[in-house]
């Protein structure tokens, strides 16, 4: 390679050029869509994440994220229509999924009683007025997909799954 006006000569080869053009377009297009499916909650935390699940009366409404990350906080919700109450107390049943594999951390407002068996736990809360809200505190500690089960007294289950991401 000659020098030219002292300066280091460097040689071109348009055709690796090109094939280095096209991979930057292509991975410059894989981050793009990394980032809008991560804005647009596919890696949880966005408006493709949360859920919404009811029974046919709408009795038992559910508020959840469907991906979910493992060792991150998150809530479920659970609203509850006036045919759920009865005598100021709802009754409800969640599976033994939310529990160990959701890991429920806390449920607030706190249940004046709770009673494991049938495959999860019952719990009683004391309402005051319709509508009312149950939040459990979820903390998954492991990836995977999980299916969950909740259900009041006497009522077909609302069953659904979530995805856990690590």
């Amino acid at each position: 390679m000659p020098k030219v006006d002292d300066e280091i000569a460097v040689g071109e080869d348009l055709d690796f050029q090109r094939r280095w053009w096209r991979f930057e377009k292509l991975v410059w297009t894989v981050f793009l869509i990394v980032i809008v499916c991560d804005l647009a909650g596919l890696f949880g935390r966005g408006w493709l994440a949360k859920a919404e699940a009811s029974t046919p009366d709408r009795a038992l409404i559910v508020d959840y994220e469907r991906i979910e990350r493992a060792n991150t906080p998150s809530t479920m919700t659970l609203r509850f229509g006036p045919a759920a109450i009865r005598n100021g107390h709802v009754q409800f049943h969640v599976s033994d999924a939310v529990v160990r594999d959701l890991g429920a951390q806390r449920i607030a407002p706190q249940p004046s009683t709770s009673t494991p068996g049938r495959g999860g736990i019952s719990y009683v809360v004391p309402v005051t007025a319709a509508p009312a809200a149950v939040q459990i505190q979820l903390q998954p500690a492991a990836p995977g997909r999980y299916t969950f089960k909740i259900q009041l007294a006497d009522a077909a289950p609302i069953t659904r799954r979530v995805l856990v991401l690590p």
